[in-house]
């Protein structure tokens, strides 16, 4: 289910904000993206309700980006995120997680004819809904949810890759007695490598909506990064190495991509293999 606890605390959106940069077309989505063009090993990260602009989701893709993986955060919202002014229930009229899932499709797709051999999916809140439904076919090779929402026993129970769930246990939306139904539903499918954690003191919405001067908090949502991390270490795996393609002609040629944000094709940097994008300024 959704609640209140869906949309308390929402980040101040910034568009210019994180390492990476904002292309307008992968798989027919604008996107931050993070990290080498050339990796082969791809994961998507999927936003809640207040979309691909938050600066603490945009950290999360550029810590993952720093791992060796090409990262996308894809605007599943379609520039227009949950601002308040409406009930959930009227936002989730115009915002299917399962229409989100289809147009996630399209975006591995479009990840896997640049080169990428493995793509994981990570999605939190909303995102987790979407994430499951994807996972339900093996487009993906991996996927996490974190403190997920909408997400139901039977969704779980039709998961056909590796799937990790992180939760905590003052998550009043998928609370430890759901944690535990979705446990119990992997532990039956043995051929499916799962986890499932919930951690202590956590509740909805702590991987990224969290007060930074809250120590205690701040270790909650790196905690669940690092389980991520892990996770998506073990199934996104190595394949072979791609010829390099200039960022410029990669992005343009393959992704379609219409307009960087001002001075990224300029940084000399962006034309190595081995730089993350730096932020455009």
């Amino acid at each position: 289910m959704a609640s209140k606890s869906c949309c308390l605390y929402p980040p101040k959106l910034d568009p210019r904000c994180g390492l990476g940069t904002v292309v307008e077309d992968i798989g027919g989505l604008r996107a931050y993206t993070a990290g080498s063009v050339t990796s082969h090993r791809a994961v998507i990260l999927v936003s809640d309700v207040f979309g691909y602009e938050a600066p603490n989701l945009r950290k999360w893709a550029d810590k993952v980006a720093g791992e060796g993986f090409f990262v996308v955060v894809p605007d599943f919202c379609y520039g227009d995120p949950y601002g308040g002014d409406e009930s959930m229930a009227d936002w989730l009229k115009r915002h299917s997680p399962e229409k989100a899932a289809g147009d996630a499709n399209a975006v591995v797709e479009a990840l896997k004819s640049r080169g990428a051999t493995s793509v994981g999916a990570a999605g939190f809140c909303w995102g987790g809904k979407v994430v499951v439904e994807v996972a339900k076919s093996d487009v993906i090779d991996a996927a996490v949810l974190l403190h997920a929402s909408l997400v139901t026993v039977d969704d779980i129970k039709e998961v056909i890759v590796p799937i990790e769930v992180i939760g905590g246990s003052l998550d009043d939306v998928t609370p430890p007695w759901m944690l535990k139904q979705f446990e119990l539903a992997l532990s039956a499918k043995p051929e499916i490598d799962s986890f499932v954690k919930i951690i202590p003191g956590a509740p909805h919405g702590f991987c990224l909506r969290y007060d930074a001067d809250d120590e205690a908090a701040v270790k909650r949502a790196k905690e669940a990064q690092k389980d991520m991390m892990h996770w998506l270490l073990r199934y996104v795996r190595q394949g072979l190495s791609l010829p390099f393609v200039p960022l410029k002609e990669n992005l343009i040629g393959t992704f379609g991509l219409h307009k960087i944000l001002v001075g990224c094709l300029s940084d000399p940097l962006l034309l190595s293999p081995e730089n993350t994008l730096p932020r455009c300024t």
